[in-house]
C-alpha cells in the first residue's frame, strides 16, 4: 500500500492502514536497533512465509517506513533498516508491547 493511495476516514484509520496487519509491526520492532538482512528477518519473524515477508517488506518500503539497500556483489546482499518515519513508530510499538504483556499476564 502506497501512502499516497491510502483512503482514510480519520488519522487512526490512516495509521492502521499503513502499519496494520499481522507482520508489519513485528518487522518494524525487530529492525528498531539495527539493519538486518533478509535471512535474519526471516529467522526473527516466527511463522512468516518467504512470500509474505517479501510482500510486507515491499509495502513497508513503499510507505517509506523501511529502506532497502542493495549491495552489488555475488551473492546479492540486501539490508533493511528503518527510515526516520519508521523510527517514529518505535515508541508507540513499545507502548503496545507493554500493553500486550500486561494482557497476556492476566490470562
Amino acid at each position: 500500500m502506497n501512502k499516497k493511495n491510502v483512503i482514510a476516514y480519520c488519522p487512526v484509520d490512516y495509521a492502521f492502514k499503513r502499519i496494520g496487519g499481522k507482520y508489519k509491526g513485528r518487522i518494524l520492532w525487530v529492525l528498531r536497533d539495527s539493519c538486518m538482512r533478509y535471512g535474519e528477518l526471516k529467522r526473527a519473524i516466527i511463522g512468516i512465509t518467504p512470500k509474505m515477508l517479501t510482500q510486507t517488506l515491499r509495502e513497508l518500503e513503499a510507505d517509506e517506513l523501511v529502506s532497502r539497500k542493495v549491495y552489488l556483489e555475488v551473492p546479492p546482499k540486501v539490508e533493511y533498516s528503518l527510515t526516520s518515519t519508521g523510527e517514529e513508530l518505535i515508541p508507540l510499538i513499545k507502548q503496545l508491547r507493554s500493553w500486550g504483556e500486561k494482557q497476556m499476564s492476566r490470562n
